[in-house]
């Protein structure tokens, strides 16, 4: 006999791996900024921050 189905365990499994996608895409997006970002550039934003 088939099981009953648990719908709500279901998409609860759905929601939490759709968010770890989400996560990793974000944190894969900010580290591919930070690698294309000068090493001039962010070394004069931090000078700017500390003259001002």
């Amino acid at each position: 006999m088939a099981r009953a189905p648990n719908y709500g365990q279901e998409r609860k499994e759905r929601d939490r791996q759709k968010a770890a996608k989400k996560a990793e895409k974000l944190a894969a997006k900010v580290a591919a900024k930070e690698r294309s970002k000068p090493d001039d550039q962010t070394k004069s934003e931090s000078e700017a921050e500390t003259t001002e």
